[in-house]
């Protein structure tokens, strides 16, 4: 069990966190014809706004209900009714999510009550779901943000009731905020080959994998999960639950439908799939695809040739608990030792990181930590490029934003094809800053003479 070691700053130096209103926001981005609306300041969301499109390279739908210092001190209500009935007027939205900012939580702004009333001053709107949510950005981060606004759409949207297994293939897939829209894209057809249909929640595969439409612009999310297969999650035989932070919204899902769960904290690494893909067997009666055996059997074929250069290299992570803990735990399972481990936030799955300790802090905190016990990679978001240069060594982008490489939001992190190029990457990183040299192939594969001579084996294994 790792220690958890509190902040002990008053300020972040080199800023690691994403907010709970960016996370929130991203949430509802999954949703089809779906518009976020951020209670707080312009600000607020345009900081938002610029991380998405430079980490999607996308159009973003994103509004805001423009807090000013009048209304700041007065009070806002106006602000959120107007906005709310100028969106429904103007969008015609699927759903409208109205995730709090650090601004409106500290005025007091009671969101809830706020949807309600707009739907009993606007009733031609009624068929237009409004999912509030508290996400102040002084607390929490991206992943929190995240698991929150996907809770309070199962609140809103999923009705109470038990028609599990009505519709026998269908699957529900809660997808954290770990997750790109390559992984989630993955996921569906893994899940489409035992013969099953995935209703993903969020499915940002579906709105924010870089796709060209005949549109020139939306002010709705074009893909995503539609409201109405939302609603129907509670006629599904199952439901998938990808990322310990979602763990609240399948407790919810669990509850008010009686859909039987299966949970996983990441989807990265040889055991963590094969428990993916036996529950998928478990649930569809079907047997394991041949392509997925070959994919195990590559998969394997890479951990044996990358352990040369991965074995005892020293790893600094710094990101949202759950990915943390998703890249830690195949680092560690590959003989890697996790020297630095930050998270801007505290979470139940920090605990199980394997490290000696896991400091809530920012990327200073990293750097120093990495300078104390020396590392041979960083894996990070792209905030950490100049963290890595001081540190003289190369950086593996991961989580949310990466904003300096092109097709990063698009990478593929899970299953067995993608643990299989992370473990290709991360041992070309460390051949390529002077960690180990790629050891000659006669030299893996053929024994020394005399080993050969002590050995009745009729030739050489893996």
């Amino acid at each position: 069990m790792a220690d958890i070691i509190k902040r002990n700053k008053a300020l972040a130096v080199s800023p690691l966190k994403v907010s709970q209103p960016v996370g929130a926001s991203l949430a509802f981005l999954g949703v089809n014809r779906a518009i976020p609306m951020m209670h707080g300041s312009q600000g607020c969301t345009a900081f938002g706004k610029v991380f998405f499109v430079r980490h999607f390279r996308e159009p973003i739908p994103l509004q805001t209900t423009a807090m000013d210092q009048t209304s700041t001190v007065l009070g806002a209500d106006d602000n959120v009714i107007d906005g709310l009935r100028a969106i429904a007027e103007k969008s015609r939205p699927a759903l409208i999510g109205l995730p709090t900012t650090g601004l409106s939580e500290t005025q007091g702004a009671d969101i809830h009550r706020l949807a309600k009333q707009f739907h009993s001053a606007c009733p031609e709107y009624a068929d237009i779901p409004v999912v509030p949510v508290v996400t102040p950005d002084f607390s929490g981060c991206l992943e929190s943000g995240y698991a929150l606004a996907v809770k309070a759409m199962i609140d809103v949207l999923v009705p109470q009731g038990s028609s599990v297994g009505k519709r026998h293939k269908q699957v529900n897939v809660l997808a954290g905020s770990l997750l790109t829209p390559g992984d989630i894209e993955h996921i569906k057809d893994l899940v489409e080959g035992f013969g099953l249909r995935p209703v993903v929640l969020p499915d940002i595969a579906d709105s924010l994998d870089g796709h060209l439409t005949d549109a020139e612009s939306s002010p709705v999310t074009t893909g995503g999960t539609p409201v109405s297969e939302i609603v129907s999650m509670g006629e599904s035989v199952a439901t998938l639950v990808i990322g310990r932070s979602l763990d609240d919204a399948a407790d919810l899902l669990r509850e008010r439908t009686r859909v039987p769960d299966f949970r996983f904290d990441t989807l990265m690494g040889l055991e963590a799939v094969d428990a993916f893909v036996h529950a998928l067997a478990q649930i569809s009666g079907q047997p394991v695809p041949e392509k997925l055996e070959r994919q195990r059997a590559q998969l394997q074929d890479a951990m044996v040739d990358t352990h040369f250069m991965l074995g005892f290299a020293r790893v600094a992570i710094a990101g949202d608990p759950d990915l943390l803990y998703g890249f830690a735990r195949l680092v560690a399972d590959m003989g890697c030792e996790v020297s630095a481990a930050v998270a801007p936030s505290r979470a139940p799955v920090l605990l199980d990181v394997p490290a000696a300790e896991v400091k809530l802090g920012d990327l200073e905190d990293l750097e120093l930590a990495a300078r104390e016990h020396g590392v041979n990679l960083v894996i990070s978001n792209s905030h950490a490029v100049e963290t890595a240069h001081r540190l003289g060594v190369p950086l593996l982008r991961a989580g949310f934003p990466q904003y300096d490489l092109i097709g990063g939001y698009q990478r593929l992190w899970v299953g067995y094809r993608g643990t299989r190029q992370t473990l290709f990457d991360l041992a070309n990183l460390l051949v390529s800053n002077g960690h180990h040299e790629i050891p000659a192939y006669h030299s893996i594969y053929n024994p020394p003479a005399e080993a050969s001579h002590a050995s009745s084996a009729p030739g050489p294994t893996h």
